[in-house]
């Protein structure tokens, strides 16, 4: 699946505390759903003990996402925080348990789904920032993105004759044949579903399932780019100095076969999205499990009184960085960019510099573009996810992005926005993950304001000409190999760094004792 700038890296717009874990665990719940018909009594969820899930699921909002997905909600439910507790009351039996499975991937789900007529295994992975891959379906391998309409059909026999009068009834993405232990599946990927219509007479179904996409941007056949990384990228601009802008809005347009016009209005409906959630966070919010409670107000006071020290444009941005994190911890909507985790930096930056700037929520949308391209770049090569790259995936992702932006918004060449990018991911290498009370918070409202800060830095090292010395795809695969060499306790579980410390420790059971309370009371988190 070719990254797409609304797909991978600027989104999904949600609730929770974490994308990887709460959208992914949605995108993953409600493809489940649709594998059951949406008529279903018994869930059971396995987690590998040696994953991230078994000591993050219930904190970092995976168990919320996955009972909002099982349900068919979307990811912006306001009801989501109780969703457990909901699925519950409706008969539905869940359970979540750890088993040693000795799955590869950190972030991956087992979910065994029951109803009176019929059984089906799915097994998932969530690859960073929300977004997921489907491996596993009653024991055939395969690969469902989410970003096309699939059709399942359980057949009898080889399965050959069906594909060859759907391959002349339906223009599909893919038709594939899987078989698992003399058994055969078909799966088929289109841009609309297979009808009853077109099945009608064929031979030897026994089954079908129809799965919806979960992602914003679909794929299809002809799904092309101009570039995918950034020296296809430069070699394409062949020394024109192309806007970043301008070439993130061509590939979006090419990889999802949208308008131009189309590409830029989506990106600045996400920017009036960033706005609200910061008026939001600098208003006052509030909610029970959490580290912090609300700070930006404070900050948003001393700063207009003239009483910080004088940051300049910086004093905006940490006041829109800290005023986003604290709409994420309250379960407010946020839009992961590049994840939840490290939601803030970039578009804190952005739309903070272009108000100092005096400019329009079209121009914020242009920077935040720049900084989806930059970020594809990142997809392609290497990951989002803190559980496989610490948060040198997250926050040096967002650096990276936002110093692309940064220099557009400052007016930069194509170089410059280049430059400043190597130059901020440079400068987050080895940068660990280690969240406080499995709280998605602190250090990480900090490691969003240095990431911000560190993308202002070097965005004007840039537009004053500074060398990055190292090209971005090289920094960006040098990331990706430190993080093989970091121990997974450093790479967003709470088994390292802060997450260990004695005050850590006390704080993670005192919201424990607090969560049991309240959910004592007839609480729905289902804590």
């Amino acid at each position: 699946m070719l990254p797409s700038i609304f797909n991978d890296v600027i989104g999904p717009v949600m609730r929770g505390p974490s994308s990887s874990h709460c959208a992914a665990a949605l995108r993953i719940g409600r493809l489940a759903r649709d594998l059951m018909s949406s008529d279903f009594q018994e869930v059971l969820v396995e987690f590998d003990r040696n994953g991230s899930l078994p000591t993050t699921h219930d904190t970092q909002g995976s168990d919320m996402g996955l009972c909002g997905g099982l349900m068919g909600w979307d990811a912006t439910d306001p009801l989501l925080p109780e969703s457990l507790g909901i699925l519950r009351d409706s008969g539905v039996r869940i359970s979540m348990v750890t088993v040693d499975a000795g799955d590869p991937h950190p972030n991956t789900y087992r979910l065994t789904l029951r109803s009176d007529t019929e059984v089906h295994t799915l097994r998932a992975i969530s690859t960073g920032g929300g977004m997921i891959e489907v491996i596993d379906v009653d024991g055939f391998s395969l690969s469902i993105g989410g970003d096309y309409f699939e059709t399942l059909l359980w057949v009898e026999g080889a399965g050959e004759e069906i594909v060859a009068a759907l391959s002349s009834r339906f223009e599909a993405g893919a038709i594939l044949i899987l078989q698992s232990s003399g058994r055969t599946l078909i799966e088929i990927k289109g841009q609309s579903f297979v009808g009853d219509d077109l099945l009608e007479g064929l031979p030897g179904i026994l089954r079908v399932k129809r799965l919806a996409p979960v992602l914003p941007v679909l794929s299809s056949r002809n799904s092309s780019v101009p570039f995918c990384s950034c020296s296809e990228m430069l070699t394409h601009d062949g020394g024109r100095g192309t806007p970043l802008w301008q070439l993130a809005v061509a590939y979006e347009s090419a990889r999802g076969g949208i308008p131009a016009e189309e590409v830029i209005e989506k990106m600045v409906g996400i920017v009036r999205i960033l706005r609200a959630s910061i008026a939001e966070g600098i208003a006052g919010t509030t909610y029970d499990d959490r580290v912090l409670g609300h700070q930006c107000g404070a900050f948003n006071d001393l700063m207009k009184a003239g009483r910080l020290l004088d940051g300049g444009a910086l004093n905006r941005i940490v006041l829109y960085v800290s005023a986003l994190m604290e709409v994420k911890s309250s379960m407010g909507v946020i839009v992961a960019a590049p994840t939840a985790g490290a939601c803030a930096a970039l578009p804190g930056a952005v739309i903070a510099m272009a108000e100092c700037l005096n400019l329009d929520e079209t121009e914020m949308a242009k920077a935040m573009l720049a900084s989806g391209l930059i970020g594809v770049f990142i997809a392609t090569r290497w990951t989002f996810a803190a559980e496989v790259g610490g948060c040198q995936a997250e926050g040096g992702s967002a650096a990276c992005m936002a110093a692309a932006a940064l220099v557009t918004l400052g007016g930069g060449s194509l170089s410059q926005c280049v430059a400043a990018s190597s130059m901020a991911m440079q400068n987050m290498i080895g940068l660990i993950c280690d969240p406080v009370a499995n709280r998605v918070e602190v250090p990480c409202l900090g490691k969003n304001v240095m990431a911000a800060s560190n993308a202002l830095s070097c965005a004007n090292m840039a537009l004053a000409g500074y060398d990055p010395v190292i090209p971005l795809d090289e920094v960006i695969d040098v990331a990706a190999k430190v993080s093989t060499q970091m121990p997974r306790e450093l790479r967003c579980t709470n088994l390292g760094g802060l997450s260990i410390s004695p005050t850590a420790i006390a704080l993670e059971e005192k919201l424990a004792s607090k969560r049991a309370a309240s959910c004592g009371s007839g609480c729905h988190c289902g804590g």
